[in-house]
């Protein structure tokens, strides 16, 4: 990575502008015009990398070296890198572009600041679909107290497919995001920002994105802080030991399933039409969108030219090698809705489909759940079978203990990962460790969509503390409550961007580091309280119903 960052430093050796217009920005490639949005300012679609097609799909991104004669027309939204995605209502789910690396900034209009602070957000999407062009920066705009800088990244097989050898590292979505992250601190300054005030914050596989770029050391010269929302470097669904039998079972798919090496196997993904390379993606899926990561970062081959991850994240923590920023994790108290709602759609028989674990447990679970792709069968069957009996003990599958198994789901996937990771920083760790859960549940959000029913209340699930942040079409309006519970997130973010303090509301959090018991702090409708925990609480039984309530 050392000649990446080494290319840029000598792409911004020109002195910023000099130009009154605040719409005008001179970069080293020229200079660009943004858009003046009332309250803000938006330079939106600056590409960091060149294009990843043709020669460059499947490699590395490189740094882009353009130079613009005119002006840059930074007032395009950003194009979605090409994906497979969950959320488009309709058979065919393709949509984006394979020339889609670029860096969004917002900045808002405060006369009473020269500089500001920069939070750098990371989309989040099961490492397979989304983008920077869905995460609303309105919030923190309205505020006007940050500049809000939002990565694009690839994504899916073109992001993280890999052979689990230097011919196909993988790991290419996680590349573009450090480039990314090191094209803002050296350009930050040109819109306002300040170089030497940045944090990180992200979402799902975007708060996992946000802690494994905190694995490289050197990320603490770049970056400020940390913010990991409902996903960790350590959760099930954020790094896998090899890639290799997806990637040949893939390429099957593809009709690239005549060669045996990995570098025959490369040149055909090379020839393959962009589209049918994405949209066989859905052939990989064993039960609707399952598995939602067919692809996922890897554990590199050392002799990788510049490997991302040669380790698994928590040898990298217990370690003491990773940045060492302030960080800060969460999860909310129903996070499996997002995995376990699906289970709620009618078949055609007008069925939920979770009675079809019944007869199915042991073959989708691995899928459900993210195992480890060492486990061998009898392996993968024995912990299929522990997870049934600890979570539902003798009983079948069926609507009535659907919650049961949406619990099982938010530990496994995403609260003890969670408890994992927060427990080796502050074991390991030198730099400050906090958490919340956020327990207030939206009245629309993923539910609906997810398990195709507008009558259910599941519980405050995945994005509900979120998308009070950076907004999305997903979720419905804001409540009254929400709209305060927002005002709030956005001020705990900012005071993080600008001091590392953290607080919500008159909640001040607890760092916990060499702590014997979980400091956290509950965010709850109404008012925050301070949790002090053995293990990070999960909801109690009483708190929610026996099985779905259905709303009238």
């Amino acid at each position: 990575m050392n000649t990446v960052i080494l290319a840029i430093v000598l792409l911004t050796a020109c002195a910023p502008s000099a130009s009154s217009d605040p719409l005008l920005v001179e970069l080293a490639n020229g200079e660009l015009r943004g858009h003046d949005n009332g309250n803000y300012y938006s330079y939106e679609s600056i590409p960091y990398a060149k294009a990843p097609i043709d020669d460059l799909r499947l490699e590395d991104p490189v740094p882009y070296t353009g130079r613009w004669d005119q002006a840059f027309d930074a007032t395009k939204s950003p194009t979605e890198c090409l994906q497979w995605n969950q959320f488009i209502q309709q058979p065919d789910k393709l949509t984006g572009s394979e020339d889609c690396l670029t860096v969004s900034i917002y900045k808002p209009k405060n006369a009473s600041r020269k500089s500001f602070p920069v939070v750098a957000n990371i989309f989040g999407g099961a490492w397979t679909f989304g983008s920077s062009l869905e995460d609303g920066v309105e919030h923190f705009m309205d505020s006007g107290n940050v500049i809000v800088a939002k990565i694009n990244y690839r994504v899916g097989p073109l992001g993280f497919l890999s052979t689990g050898d230097n011919v196909l590292p993988g790991n290419y979505g996680l590349k573009d995001q450090r480039l990314a992250i090191q094209w803002i601190k050296q350009y930050i300054a040109r819109f306002g920002g300040d170089p030497e005030n940045i944090i990180l914050l992200g979402f799902g596989t975007g708060g996992s994105s946000v802690h494994l770029q905190l694995m490289h050391k050197d990320m603490e010269n770049i970056v400020k802080g940390g913010i990991s929302i409902s996903g960790t470097a350590t959760s099930p669904f954020a790094v896998q030991s090899s890639g290799r039998e997806v990637a040949f079972r893939f390429a099957k798919i593809l009709g690239c399933n005549n060669f045996k090496r990995s570098s025959e196997l490369k040149e055909c993904f090379k020839r393959t039409n962009a589209n049918d390379f994405v949209s066989a993606v859905q052939k990989l899926h064993v039960f609707d969108y399952v598995p939602s990561a067919a692809f996922i970062p890897v554990v590199e081959s050392h002799d990788s030219d510049n490997p991302f991850l040669t380790e698994f994240p928590i040898e990298t923590i217990t370690s003491g090698r990773f940045a060492q920023v302030p960080w800060l994790a969460s999860y909310t108290t129903q996070n499996g809705i997002y995995n376990a709602a699906l289970l709620l759609q009618k078949d055609s028989n007008g069925k939920e489909r979770i009675l079809e674990l019944n007869s199915r447990w042991n073959e989708l679970a691995p899928y459900f759940l993210f195992y480890p792709k060492d486990l061998n069968q009898f392996e993968k069957n024995f912990r299929s079978r522990k997870l049934k009996l600890q979570y539902l003990g003798y009983r079948n599958f069926s609507v009535e203990n659907y919650f049961d198994v949406q619990r099982m789901f938010t530990n496994e996937l995403y609260k003890n990962g969670i408890e994992v990771a927060l427990d080796a920083h502050r074991r390991y760790g030198s730099s400050p460790v906090y958490a919340y859960v956020y327990d207030n549940p939206a009245d629309s959000s993923f539910t609906q969509i997810l398990s195709r029913r507008i009558d259910l209340f599941l519980g405050t699930g995945m994005g509900d503390d979120y998308y009070l942040l950076m907004s999305n079409s997903l979720r419905g309006e804001m409540r009254a409550d929400e709209k305060l519970v927002s005002w709030k997130l956005i001020k705990m973010v900012e005071q993080f961007a600008e001091t590392r303090n953290l607080a919500y509301d008159d909640c001040v959090f607890t760092d916990n580091r060499r702590k014997r018991h979980f400091q956290l702090v509950a965010i709850k409708r109404t008012h925050c309280e301070l949790v002090e925990a053995r293990h990070l609480p999960e909801t109690e039984s009483d708190d929610l119903p026996t099985s779905p309530v259905v709303i009238y």
